[in-house]
């Protein structure tokens, strides 16, 4: 490889990052803002549009107009409901946020906003748990599974934010790796 090329492929993977504790923190609130930040334009998009899509598709799945969206996002403790699959959802950012409002609402007796958007179930006459399995079968499973893997997805991403990019080495970077360690005296 030759001294230019070799100079070109060592700035081409050099990404000066911005204060990674920021930007791991902003990729949380927002999915893609950390990487904007960074300047990372191409990689900010493409989280922001994929997860984003992935959550809201999830809510479009786990609802309905007469149900209320989002009820598959919910934080709840009951004994009887342990909705332990939110800690994966809120991974997603702001976006998950409205479920914790709605819980702490329903703790204190006060009605669900939002028309039960990401309100826990008994929010309302008809939304038991067993309702909403029952009437939105197989979409409140999907509903759950898409809002988890997107929260979990914005996990990798805001890793991603914070680390910043991973580069593959060089094959001639392997040789030098490979002949240092035959040259290395052996301990035996």
């Amino acid at each position: 490889m030759s001294e230019d090329s070799r100079q070109v492929e060592e700035e081409s993977q050099s990404v000066e990052l911005r204060d990674p504790e920021v930007a791991a923190f902003l990729a949380w609130l927002v999915p893609g803002l950390g990487h904007l930040y960074q300047r990372r334009t191409a990689k900010a998009i493409l989280y922001f549009v994929c997860i984003l899509g992935t959550f809201l598709y999830g809510i479009y799945l786990g609802g309905n107009s007469r149900l209320g969206w989002g009820r598959v996002v919910y934080a709840s403790w009951k004994s009887d409901d342990k909705r332990i699959s939110y800690f994966g959802q809120v991974g997603a950012g702001l976006i998950a946020l409205p479920a914790l409002v709605q819980a702490t609402r329903a703790r204190n007796g006060s009605p669900a906003l939002w028309n039960g958007f990401m309100a826990p179930p008994g929010d309302r006459p008809g939304t038991t748990l067993d309702n909403l399995q029952k009437d939105l079968n197989r979409y409140f499973e999907l509903g759950t599974v898409y809002t988890l893997v997107a929260g979990l997805l914005n996990v990798l991403a805001i890793y991603d934010a914070w680390c910043g990019p991973v580069f593959a080495e060089s094959e001639e970077e392997v040789d030098e790796q490979e002949h240092d360690k035959e040259k290395e005296p052996s301990g035996g």
